[in-house]
């Protein structure tokens, strides 16, 4: 990985070093996690439980973002969604979808910074 892709991925919220040492080093691998995660349609489903009301199916998209967001060293979004899966947990609707203002554009750069490689 080349410093401009490093630059880009710790701007848009990806502590590489990080993701790299919980990978055994393997830029190859991370690259298609980040691939995987940019893919996944998780944040869809997200949004859509929370515009229903669906707090079973909330919660399960939110925990998993939160997951894959941890095991990639997103720090600033697994804080986020760990907080969210928090208030969703405690049937605190108001609290997660004002989370939901603050994790679409965080979600939204690091797909961009995944999106430049």
């Amino acid at each position: 990985m080349d410093q401009a892709r490093k630059k880009r991925l710790e701007a848009g919220g990806v502590q590489v070093d990080a993701a790299l040492e919980r990978l055994m080093g393997s830029e190859a691998l991370l690259e298609r996690l980040l691939q995987k995660f940019a893919a996944d349609g998780n944040f869809q489903k997200l949004e859509q439980a929370l515009d229903s009301r669906d707090q079973e199916g909330a919660v399960a998209a939110s925990h998993t973002l939160k997951g894959m967001c941890g095991n990639l060293s997103m720090e600033p979004l697994y804080g986020l969604f760990t907080r969210q899966v928090e208030a969703l947990r405690a049937g605190d609707w108001a609290g997660a979808l004002a989370l939901q203002e603050d994790i679409c554009p965080a979600y939204r750069q690091v797909l961009a910074a995944i999106g430049e490689g």
